[in-house]
């Protein structure tokens, strides 16, 4: 039984090692990601900012993964990020990331977003698979101020 729930800050050691191994798994752990970031280690915090939102995964009490949205400096106002989408290898493929992705453009909608962005690499070919699915097209250059410059595909779609 897989449930969601809102960040509490007891998950952030946890979080931070899945981030971390996640991007370490697939050879995604350079500069300019989310990897060598101090936030990484603090995504209650983080998260603790109006209009945005982090779902915790967790599998008979234990943590699994989580995504979010964030308000990312320099994005129009109608526009939020989808962050920090990472799942541990054994509950990927069952549908859990598509629930969490579900979850945050709900939330988006809710907090009257029209359009959802998000960054990535192309080491992460199998959630690639997961935006094109939900929607999301590429853009030829990024949006907004997150720092990220190890990111270098970028993709939108409207709520």
């Amino acid at each position: 039984m897989i449930t969601l729930r809102p960040i509490q800050k007891t998950d952030n050691p946890a979080l931070a090692i899945i981030v971390r191994n996640t991007l370490a798994e697939f050879g995604a752990n350079h500069p300019g990601t989310v990897y060598f970031e101090d936030s990484t280690d603090h995504l209650f915090e983080l998260f603790n900012k109006e209009l945005s939102a982090y779902f915790v995964a967790e599998a008979d009490g234990v943590i699994v993964g989580g995504g979010g949205i964030f308000p990312t400096d320099g994005l129009p106002s109608d526009t939020c990020e989808l962050v920090k989408m990472y799942l541990l290898p054994h509950v990927r493929g069952i549908g859990l990331g598509r629930s969490i992705i579900e979850k945050c453009l709900a939330t988006a909608r809710h907090y009257g977003f029209a359009r959802i962005y998000l960054e990535t690499m192309p080491e992460l070919h199998k959630a690639l698979l997961v935006y094109e699915k939900f929607g999301f097209n590429y853009l030829s250059s990024p949006m907004g101020n997150s720092g990220h410059f190890g990111c270098d595909l970028h993709m939108i779609r409207d709520l």
